[in-house]
């Protein structure tokens, strides 16, 4: 879309963002560009059948919503009709949005799962260790499958799951949703395209943000690995997928390091106290001030929908004093790193870096070096620096979002119609982030998180 055209309706975008979904169901090493491209031609021509898919939310939080609401923009390709949700009040609303029969909703996952096959899909959206189960059980009942990710908390976990889509295949996409936004589609066609020449190093940053870290990974649910799986995982596996993905070639080696650095008692400032609703001497200057993070009235959406679901004053209140999110960022049972590192070795000589820091703000950054020209972007604009002619080229991804509201740049939609065209035509190819293509950068963050407690490099 050019600057001077007029806006597009949300539902035009989605239908006519079909290119998102490139991939292929070979095995990852074997994917190629030209491969991707065939298949991105391929979904872009490819129309809705107009035959709605049925759908079970397993686990009705964040992500859950997200992905059922794309039901509410085309309810002629997606219908919910069963929910499992452990929380009572989540549950029922849940069930209420979407008309769900009360013989359709389920307390837990295993209990969905436990009586015959009622829908075409269901979607893992239940925490990070609680997915090896469903997906299991989900493929012998013949369920096509949405996942968020990480696959699962283990390798053994993910290595179970291939196993078993091996012996009863369906369609299995993983929530690698960066793959299907318009500027990482970008920022791969331009690397596809030659323009750098052979591509030698890549140089990628994932700032996670300083406020997100005490939310997610020392106030939240992502914060001890017991309880999820290393953060290099939980937060980055997508950044590891982009990097794969624009290599186009399998990792052999990695090295990382990384610690909890700051978020630990010893680091507790002095007059700081165990919660920020209990009078801490200085929470008017602490940037982790739960107070700051959460108490904004004008703001009822994420991340204080995590917090509570009463967002009033009174109830926000309420969780910050009773709840893990009013904990002081150093009096929390975190044990999951604020920053690390990791470097790369793949196929053909060429080499990558990526840095996960939590004392950052700002959006993903990306260098790709070639030997004719370098690519650099910072998830809305892409420069290109061609050395033979020595033109510079700046673009604007921003504009092939138009009308796409959805997160991650328009990458949780983009995924959803990936994932309902791909069901409707019983075609794999039209998923991006197939299981198959998933597992490798799966194996890259695990070997990375055993190269940091072993201080040594692995070979994958």
């Amino acid at each position: 879309m050019s600057i001077h055209e007029p806006p597009i309706s949300r539902r035009d975008a989605l239908r006519g963002i079909g290119a998102l979904a490139m991939g292929t169901v070979v095995a990852p090493a074997m994917v190629s560009d030209e491969a991707i491209s065939a298949a991105a031609a391929q979904q872009a021509t490819r129309p809705f059948t107009n035959k709605p898919v049925t759908c079970i939310i397993l686990g009705a939080g964040s992500s859950g919503n997200t992905y059922a609401a794309w039901s509410k923009e085309f309810p002629e390709q997606m219908r919910v009709v069963g929910v499992a949700e452990p929380i009572p009040s989540r549950q029922e609303r849940f069930a209420g949005m979407y008309d769900i029969p009360a013989a359709h909703r389920f307390p837990s996952w295993d209990d969905a799962l436990a009586v015959p096959k009622f829908a075409d899909a269901i979607l893992i959206t239940t925490p990070d260790q609680l997915h090896h189960g469903p997906a299991m059980r989900g493929l012998e009942l013949g369920y096509d499958i949405l996942l968020e990710k990480p696959i699962a908390t283990t390798w053994q976990h993910c290595s179970e799951i291939l196993a078993q889509h091996a012996r009863y295949p369906r369609i299995v996409a993983v929530c690698h949703v960066l793959r299907y936004t318009a500027y990482f589609r970008k920022l791969h066609e331009v690397v596809a395209s030659g323009v750098l020449g052979e591509v030698v190093s890549i140089e990628h940053l994932e700032p996670v943000g300083y406020w997100h870290q005490g939310h997610s990974f020392v106030r939240g649910n992502w914060r001890n690995v017991a309880t999820s799986c290393p953060m290099i995982l939980a937060k980055s596996c997508h950044d590891l997928d982009i990097i794969r993905w624009l290599m186009d070639e399998p990792c052999l080696s990695v090295a990382s390091y990384g610690s909890l650095k700051h978020f630990r008692k010893e680091n507790a400032p002095p007059g700081s106290t165990p919660r920020c609703t209990d009078g801490c001497a200085i929470e008017k200057d602490c940037p982790y001030s739960a107070l700051k993070l959460y108490m904004d009235m004008k703001n009822t959406g994420w991340p204080v929908s995590v917090i509570t679901e009463d967002v009033s004053e009174a109830g926000r209140l309420k969780a910050l004093r009773e709840g893990p999110y009013g904990r002081c960022v150093y009096h929390c049972d975190n044990d999951v790193v604020d920053h690390q590192v990791l470097a790369m070795e793949f196929g053909k000589e060429r080499t990558a870096s990526f840095t996960m820091a939590a004392f950052t703000t700002g959006s993903r950054r990306t260098r790709v070096m070639g030997t004719m020209g370098e690519v650099m972007g910072d998830t809305r604009y892409i420069t290109v620096e061609n050395f033979r002619n020595r033109k510079k080229e700046t673009i604007d991804t921003k504009l092939a979002e138009t009308g796409i509201s959805s997160g991650h740049g328009g990458g949780d939609y983009g995924l959803m119609q990936a994932f309902i065209k791909a069901i409707q035509h019983q075609d794999a190819s039209l998923i991006a982030s197939s299981l198959e293509v998933s597992m490798e950068s799966h194996k890259i963050g695990f070997e990375a998180e055993r190269s940091r407690l072993e201080r040594r490099i692995v070979t994958l």
